[in-house]
Protein backbone atom coordinates (compact mmCIF):
# COMPACT_ATOMS: atom_id res chain seq x y z
CA UNK A 1 0.00 0.00 0.00
CA UNK A 2 1.09 3.87 -0.93
CA UNK A 3 -0.47 7.25 -0.06
CA UNK A 4 0.29 8.79 -3.37
CA UNK A 5 2.71 11.36 -1.53
CA UNK A 6 5.97 10.80 -3.57
CA UNK A 7 9.43 10.77 -2.03
CA UNK A 8 11.76 11.84 -4.73
CA UNK A 9 12.30 11.67 -8.18
CA UNK A 10 14.92 9.63 -10.42
CA UNK A 11 15.99 9.55 -13.45
CA UNK A 12 15.89 6.10 -15.53
CA UNK A 13 19.58 5.11 -15.91
CA UNK A 14 19.03 1.87 -17.91
CA UNK A 15 16.53 -0.41 -20.01
CA UNK A 16 16.71 -3.90 -20.51
CA UNK A 17 14.40 -5.74 -22.59
CA UNK A 18 13.76 -8.87 -20.49
CA UNK A 19 11.45 -11.26 -23.38
CA UNK A 20 7.88 -9.30 -23.13
CA UNK A 21 9.53 -7.08 -20.03
CA UNK A 22 11.69 -4.76 -19.17
CA UNK A 23 14.12 -4.20 -16.32
CA UNK A 24 14.91 -1.06 -14.93
CA UNK A 25 18.08 0.58 -13.46
CA UNK A 26 16.12 3.69 -11.41
CA UNK A 27 18.90 6.72 -9.73
CA UNK A 28 17.20 6.92 -6.41
CA UNK A 29 18.15 9.24 -3.38
CA UNK A 30 17.22 6.53 -0.90
CA UNK A 31 18.58 3.62 -2.83
CA UNK A 32 20.64 2.45 -0.13
CA UNK A 33 17.74 2.25 2.68
CA UNK A 34 16.03 -0.36 0.07
CA UNK A 35 16.07 -3.86 0.56
CA UNK A 36 15.61 -6.85 -2.65
CA UNK A 37 12.13 -7.77 -2.63
CA UNK A 38 11.05 -4.62 -1.11
CA UNK A 39 7.85 -2.54 -2.92
CA UNK A 40 9.10 0.95 -4.59
CA UNK A 41 5.80 2.84 -6.47
CA UNK A 42 7.53 4.10 -10.04
CA UNK A 43 5.09 6.48 -11.43
CA UNK A 44 2.46 5.08 -9.13
CA UNK A 45 2.78 1.28 -10.58
CA UNK A 46 3.70 -1.03 -7.75
CA UNK A 47 7.41 -2.56 -8.60
CA UNK A 48 9.74 -5.24 -6.73
CA UNK A 49 12.93 -4.24 -6.07
CA UNK A 50 15.65 -6.87 -7.70
CA UNK A 51 19.00 -5.00 -6.86
CA UNK A 52 19.84 -1.89 -5.00
CA UNK A 53 22.71 -0.01 -4.74
CA UNK A 54 23.40 3.26 -2.53
CA UNK A 55 22.03 6.07 -5.17
CA UNK A 56 19.89 3.40 -7.51
CA UNK A 57 17.54 0.53 -7.64
CA UNK A 58 16.44 -2.20 -10.16
CA UNK A 59 13.11 -3.60 -11.25
CA UNK A 60 11.40 -5.47 -13.65
CA UNK A 61 8.34 -4.61 -15.20
CA UNK A 62 6.20 -7.72 -17.08
CA UNK A 63 4.04 -7.45 -20.13
CA UNK A 64 0.86 -6.86 -17.68
CA UNK A 65 2.71 -3.47 -16.15
CA UNK A 66 4.17 -2.50 -19.57
CA UNK A 67 0.54 -3.01 -21.12
CA UNK A 68 -1.29 -1.04 -18.71
CA UNK A 69 0.97 1.55 -17.57
CA UNK A 70 3.00 4.20 -19.38
CA UNK A 71 6.45 2.14 -18.01
CA UNK A 72 6.45 1.33 -21.74
CA UNK A 73 7.35 4.30 -22.39
CA UNK A 74 10.32 5.22 -20.33
CA UNK A 75 13.81 5.36 -21.57
CA UNK A 76 17.13 6.61 -20.33
CA UNK A 77 17.01 9.91 -19.18
CA UNK A 78 13.28 9.69 -18.12
CA UNK A 79 12.14 11.23 -14.93
CA UNK A 80 9.47 9.64 -12.65
CA UNK A 81 8.45 9.56 -9.12
CA UNK A 82 8.93 7.29 -6.43
CA UNK A 83 7.72 6.00 -3.27
CA UNK A 84 8.26 3.57 -1.11
CA UNK A 85 5.33 1.27 0.50
CA UNK A 86 3.66 2.57 4.03
CA UNK A 87 4.42 1.46 7.34
CA UNK A 88 1.47 0.71 9.92
CA UNK A 89 2.49 3.33 12.29
CA UNK A 90 3.03 5.85 9.47
CA UNK A 91 0.36 8.93 8.59
CA UNK A 92 -1.85 8.44 5.57
CA UNK A 93 -1.37 12.07 4.29
CA UNK A 94 -2.51 11.43 0.74
CA UNK A 95 -5.30 8.45 0.41
CA UNK A 96 -4.89 4.80 -0.01
CA UNK A 97 -3.48 3.79 -3.11
CA UNK A 98 -2.40 0.12 -4.24
CA UNK A 99 0.16 1.27 -7.01
CA UNK A 100 -2.17 -0.86 -9.28
CA UNK A 101 -2.31 1.05 -12.29
CA UNK A 102 -6.29 0.79 -14.18
CA UNK A 103 -5.61 2.65 -17.30
CA UNK A 104 -3.49 5.66 -18.46
CA UNK A 105 -4.59 9.33 -19.54
CA UNK A 106 -3.68 12.17 -22.14
CA UNK A 107 -2.98 15.14 -21.04
CA UNK A 108 -5.16 17.34 -23.13
CA UNK A 109 -4.53 21.15 -21.19
CA UNK A 110 -1.92 23.06 -19.09
CA UNK A 111 -2.99 25.86 -17.28
CA UNK A 112 -0.67 28.00 -14.93
CA UNK A 113 -2.09 30.31 -12.33
CA UNK A 114 -0.29 32.53 -9.66
CA UNK A 115 -0.52 29.76 -6.92
CA UNK A 116 -1.47 26.64 -8.77
CA UNK A 117 -0.67 24.38 -12.43
CA UNK A 118 -4.15 22.86 -13.31
CA UNK A 119 -3.70 19.89 -15.74
CA UNK A 120 -6.76 18.70 -17.57
CA UNK A 121 -6.44 14.71 -18.11
CA UNK A 122 -8.53 12.73 -21.02
CA UNK A 123 -9.55 9.32 -20.13
CA UNK A 124 -11.73 6.68 -21.55
CA UNK A 125 -15.38 7.49 -21.05
CA UNK A 126 -15.93 4.16 -19.23
CA UNK A 127 -13.51 5.15 -16.33
CA UNK A 128 -15.71 8.25 -15.43
CA UNK A 129 -17.92 6.00 -12.96
CA UNK A 130 -14.88 5.91 -10.94
CA UNK A 131 -14.55 9.78 -10.38
CA UNK A 132 -16.15 12.25 -8.38
CA UNK A 133 -16.13 15.81 -7.68
CA UNK A 134 -13.18 16.22 -4.55
CA UNK A 135 -12.52 12.85 -4.96
CA UNK A 136 -9.31 11.11 -4.60
CA UNK A 137 -7.32 10.14 -8.20
CA UNK A 138 -3.80 9.28 -8.36
CA UNK A 139 -1.74 10.54 -11.28
CA UNK A 140 1.58 8.64 -11.89
CA UNK A 141 1.65 7.88 -8.15
CA UNK A 142 0.57 11.29 -7.22
CA UNK A 143 -2.52 11.62 -4.71
CA UNK A 144 -4.47 14.40 -6.05
CA UNK A 145 -8.02 15.57 -5.80
CA UNK A 146 -10.59 15.86 -8.93
CA UNK A 147 -11.40 19.67 -8.86
CA UNK A 148 -13.47 19.50 -11.94
CA UNK A 149 -15.19 16.83 -14.00
CA UNK A 150 -16.27 15.88 -17.34
CA UNK A 151 -17.88 13.05 -19.69
CA UNK A 152 -14.41 12.16 -20.96
CA UNK A 153 -11.63 14.42 -18.79
CA UNK A 154 -10.90 15.50 -15.23
CA UNK A 155 -8.93 18.44 -13.74
CA UNK A 156 -6.29 18.57 -10.91
CA UNK A 157 -4.78 21.70 -9.56
CA UNK A 158 -1.33 20.57 -8.17
CA UNK A 159 0.28 23.15 -5.39
CA UNK A 160 3.73 24.59 -6.23
CA UNK A 161 5.80 22.17 -3.67
CA UNK A 162 4.16 19.43 -5.23
CA UNK A 163 4.87 20.63 -8.86
CA UNK A 164 8.54 21.32 -7.94
CA UNK A 165 8.96 17.97 -6.25
CA UNK A 166 7.51 15.31 -8.71
CA UNK A 167 8.08 14.79 -12.34
CA UNK A 168 4.75 17.14 -12.72
CA UNK A 169 6.38 19.88 -13.68
CA UNK A 170 7.70 17.83 -16.75
CA UNK A 171 4.22 17.25 -18.31
CA UNK A 172 3.21 18.56 -21.19
CA UNK A 173 0.20 18.50 -23.37
CA UNK A 174 -0.05 15.06 -25.55
CA UNK A 175 1.85 13.23 -22.68
CA UNK A 176 0.83 9.80 -21.33
CA UNK A 177 0.15 9.24 -17.18
CA UNK A 178 -0.78 6.14 -14.93
CA UNK A 179 -4.00 6.45 -13.74
CA UNK A 180 -5.19 4.82 -10.49
CA UNK A 181 -8.86 5.67 -9.19
CA UNK A 182 -9.76 5.48 -5.91
CA UNK A 183 -9.90 2.10 -4.29
CA UNK A 184 -13.09 2.64 -2.05
CA UNK A 185 -14.85 3.73 -5.07
CA UNK A 186 -14.32 0.85 -7.18
CA UNK A 187 -15.79 -1.39 -4.46
CA UNK A 188 -18.97 0.76 -4.78
CA UNK A 189 -19.06 0.25 -8.28
CA UNK A 190 -17.95 -3.30 -8.02
CA UNK A 191 -21.08 -4.38 -5.60
CA UNK A 192 -23.46 -1.99 -7.40
CA UNK A 193 -22.90 -3.71 -10.71
CA UNK A 194 -22.58 -7.21 -9.54
CA UNK A 195 -25.74 -6.77 -7.60
CA UNK A 196 -27.71 -5.03 -10.24
CA UNK A 197 -29.50 -7.63 -11.54
CA UNK A 198 -30.63 -8.95 -8.22
CA UNK A 199 -31.90 -5.18 -7.37
CA UNK A 200 -33.92 -4.83 -10.55
CA UNK A 201 -35.63 -8.47 -9.79
CA UNK A 202 -36.68 -7.49 -5.97
CA UNK A 203 -39.98 -6.36 -5.87
CA UNK A 204 -41.67 -4.49 -2.54
CA UNK A 205 -45.39 -5.88 -2.81
CA UNK A 206 -47.56 -6.63 0.89
CA UNK A 207 -47.12 -10.88 0.28
CA UNK A 208 -43.24 -9.90 0.57
CA UNK A 209 -43.36 -7.47 3.40
CA UNK A 210 -45.60 -10.33 5.47
CA UNK A 211 -43.41 -13.30 4.22
CA UNK A 212 -40.56 -11.04 5.93
CA UNK A 213 -42.60 -10.82 8.90
CA UNK A 214 -43.68 -6.74 8.61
Amino acid sequence: MFTGIIESTGAVLSVEELGGGRRFRFKCEFGNELRVDESVAVNGACLTVVKQGDDFFEAVAVEETLSKSSLGELEEGSVVNHERAITMNARLDGHIVQGHVDTTGRISGIKTLDTSHEFTIEIDPAYRKYLIPKGSITVDGISLTVANLEARSFMVAIIPHTFKNTNAALWRTGDTVNIEFDMLGKYVVGYLENASSDLKSFKISRESLSDKGS
